[in-house]
């Protein structure tokens, strides 16, 4: 009797957890069950998916095995689970219903999909019933993350409830042989969401109108809010520099660069350099702006030479993306349409420094200076999501800011971790939520220096910590003691204490941290930016460290100089080249670019604060190094955006290419305390160089080659002292594509490992993930402030 009952069917409860809701994961549950003869039912629950089978023994092993091995592309699997359960008789399978609230709310929302090519089909097929339908989804594609309002991912918990389906849709819906079975975002042109074009002193146009009317305002010159997935863009032909120019001067722009959007690869290939990397980047599903190298014009090239100087004044680089919703498609027209631009000007809907506009109602009050027009529709936008920002070196991508397309996709933690919440920086800020072996990233939030970037802080605290279930019992921040965002975190914890970790020390867990490192052992950190409060109460920036999640030791910096009013010497370079100028012993010529555009009644009073060091701050900020070294080879002197000075100067490095024979810094080993890195050589032999006629590419060019050496120098020091063969470059200053690569292919034929980022970025977006792994280091010690650490290794 036993082997006969062991014969019959048998029933498994198998739990899935990872990112399997918003991917096509319950169909495919369903498909692989028929087609293996098992009976059952499957549904979302806070946890994942779960899913009882009943069937045949060896059909219950395929079914457990394949639902890792099989599973939608866009599904990642986590872990499968199954226990046996009593067999119940149940006949066929089906998908039922949803348990709301259930378990821990682990589920993984996956991020917003760029529009796959059967819904773009069509969407251009006169004969489909969805031909033109500017909110064309499926299962493949489509907003996920920024409609959801809480879990389980279902219809009824996304903006898209207010819009009952039609019956076709419906019926689609219901359908498992359907694309669009159990799809939330569904819709049509019958059950909505539907467009709304806005010119103030005229009707409200719907429809077909509405496109029509806006792709005619961008044809002739104007300016036009259009509603996207995550958040409002600003919209202008990239062609029509008068347009360009408006906008820049309504959003008080200065010469930051703006992003565009072409619709296919080809139309941007006149103005760019692709490779392939490049463009399966530009092409995936993430769809994330991408720098791309503009190509040197030619005299008969097949585009005006400076075509886009009005879109990105100065910058070696074009941030480029493709279409990621259908009515960026329908934008740029469909065939048989009129012709429009072909290159837009796609730009946040913000005023600089603000959060992205999201709200209908908010968008017509804040964008009212910016624009002529409203393109917007009726589906909210629950989570406000800016696009994402990557570039490729050498092969690798690197993301600069981590948002759509990305978020909230978790990161893979080294080790379990308790509930943190890690408020990240005051620039560019993104926090970090984590628990367990998942750690979660918000999408950019801005700098923290606005009323309305603290209260989307807060705002998305809630949001995300809605949708993981963390709640927080362990707080992180910068050790910066007037930074917002640790004020912040400090409210959030009411009176709990709040881990405070130092900014580089982040930066290195952060890289270690993406890396999957098991903290068993210290490693080389070259953390590089533009600054960070330093253990001393300095402005940190150059620095070697060794260390871990447990702490740090500071092996190397660059030596110390004036920082001459704070923010104002960042957005004026020329105040950092006469800092280093004056530091370095060398006389300011009037000769010299950077002492010809400082103002002469400012010079007269930089010189004696700067021999005093009244009013000024010492600082080892490799960023402000690069400013200097800028300023002084006459490229910027004047900064209207974050980087803009280091920007140019590595386009002045890439244009010239290496230059094989790079200056040199000295080294200076004092008998207590790290080694120090003297830039003074540098600077005597840029001027040198100027003095002699050079122009600013050779002196671009030998200054990333000295920086590069001076990278292996340090390491190459730390090994011996230490005997350690990992390096990981991260900060800021890691942006720079020139000195990234120079960096990584050196250390590399130096022998060393090295850990580079490409799922964070290595500027400040990145931070909160380092400052969890670290302040869980640390609660694991039950310390709240830094350790007296000292190098296992030494």
């Amino acid at each position: 009797m036993a082997q006969a009952a062991a014969a019959g069917p048998l029933r498994r409860r198998v739990s899935v957890r990872g990112l399997v809701q918003g991917v096509g994961f319950r169909p495919f549950v369903h498909a692989l069950a028929t087609e293996l003869g098992l009976s059952g039912h499957v549904t979302n629950t806070g946890d994942g998916v779960l899913a009882e089978v009943e069937g045949p023994p060896e059909a219950l092993d395929r079914f457990c095995e394949r639902l890792a091995a099989d599973a939608p592309p866009l599904a990642r699997v986590g872990s499968v689970a199954h226990e046996p359960v009593g067999a119940t008789g149940e006949a066929g399978f089906t998908i039922a219903p949803s348990r709301p609230g259930a378990a821990s709310g682990r589920a993984r929302i996956p991020p917003d999909i760029a529009t796959c090519e059967d819904c773009l089909t069509e969407l251009a097929d006169p004969d489909d019933r969805r031909y033109r339908h500017p909110f064309i989804t499926c299962t493949n594609c489509g907003p996920r993350f920024t409609i959801v309002t809480d879990l389980p991912y279902d219809r009824a918990h996304t903006t898209m409830a207010r819009f009952p389906f039609c019956p076709d849709c419906a019926r689609e819906y219901a359908d498992p042989a359907d694309r669009r079975f159990h799809a939330q975002p569904v819709s049509c042109h019958a059950c909505g969401p539907r467009l709304t074009l806005v010119v103030p002193g005229s009707d409200p146009l719907g429809g077909e109108a509405a496109l029509a009317g806006a792709r005619a305002l961008l044809a002739a010159g104007g300016i036009v809010a259009v509603k996207g997935i995550g958040g409002y863009h600003l919209v202008c032909d990239a062609l029509d520099p008068e347009a360009v120019a408006l906008l820049r001067r309504r959003k008080n722009r200065g010469d930051k660069p703006f992003a565009l959007m072409v619709r296919d690869p080809a139309d941007i290939e006149p103005y760019v350099l692709l490779d392939a990397a490049e463009r399966k980047l530009l092409t995936g599903p993430v769809r994330p702006i991408v720098l791309l190298r503009r190509r040197p014009p030619l005299p008969e090239g097949p585009v005006p030479d400076g075509a886009l100087d009005a879109v990105a004044p100065n910058a070696p680089d074009l941030g480029v993306m493709l279409p990621y919703t259908p009515l960026h498609r329908l934008l740029f027209g469909l065939p048989g349409d009129p012709p429009g631009p072909a290159l837009l000007v796609m730009t946040s809907g913000n005023l600089s420094g603000e959060p992205i506009v999201t709200g209908d109602t908010e968008a017509l009050d804040r964008l009212a200076p910016l624009v002529d027009a409203w393109l917007m529709h009726d589906r909210p936008i629950h989570v406000p999501c800016d696009d994402s920002v990557l570039r490729v070196v050498d092969g690798e991508p690197v993301p600069l800011r981590r948002s759509r397309g990305l978020v909230p996709l978790a990161v893979d933690l080294p080790a379990a971790v308790p509930p943190v919440l890690a408020a990240g920086g005051d620039l560019k800020n993104v926090f970090a939520l984590a628990e367990g072996t998942s750690g979660w990233l918000s999408g950019h939030i801005g700098d923290m220096d606005d009323l309305a970037t603290l209260t989307a802080f807060d705002r998305a605290v809630t949001q995300l910590g809605a949708i993981t279930g963390v709640v927080p019992e362990v707080f992180a921040a910068d050790l910066h003691p007037g930074y917002r965002s640790a004020r912040r975190v400090a409210a959030l914890a009411a009176g709990r204490p709040v881990t405070r970790v130092q900014h580089h020390h982040a930066h290195l867990a952060s890289a270690l941290a993406e890396h999957g490192y098991d903290g068993s052992r210290p490693v080389i950190g070259v953390a590089f930016d533009g600054t960070g409060y330093g253990d001393d109460g300095a402005v940190w920036g150059g620095e070697v460290l060794i260390g871990d999640y447990a702490g740090y030791e500071r092996f190397a910096r660059l030596a110390y100089v004036p920082l001459p009013g704070g923010d104002a010497a960042v957005a004026r370079p020329y105040r950092m080249a006469l800092s280093h100028l004056r530091a370095a012993g060398i006389g300011w010529s009037p000769e010299l670019a950077c002492v010809a555009a400082c103002p002469p009644n400012e010079l007269r009073v930089l010189e004696p604060q700067l021999a005093t060091g009244l009013g000024t701050v010492p600082t080892s900020s490799m960023g402000r190094l690069f400013d200097a070294v800028s300023s002084l080879a006459g490229i910027c002197h004047r900064a209207g955006y974050e980087a803009q000075a280091a920007v140019e100067l590595e386009a002045a490095a890439r244009a010239h290419g290496p230059s094989g024979d790079g200056y040199r810094f000295a080294v200076r080993e004092p008998g207590r305390g790290p080694l120090v890195a003297d830039p003074g050589p540098v600077l005597a032999a840029v001027v040198a160089d100027l003095t002699a006629g050079a122009g600013a590419g050779p002196v671009a060019a030998r200054f990333h080659d000295a920086v590069a050496a001076l990278v292996r120098r340090l390491c190459a020091a730390a090994r011996d002292r230490y005997g350690l063969g990992e390096v990981a470059l991260t900060g800021g200053v890691f942006a720079n594509a020139v000195l990234l690569s120079a960096c990584a292919r050196g250390l590399a034929a130096d022998g060393f490992t090295v850990l580079r980022h490409r799922l964070v970025p290595p500027n400040d977006g990145g931070l909160a993930l380092g400052q969890l792994v670290v302040a869980a280091a640390a609660a694991a010690r039950e310390e709240t402030t830094p350790c007296a650490w000292r190098c296992p290794a030494g």
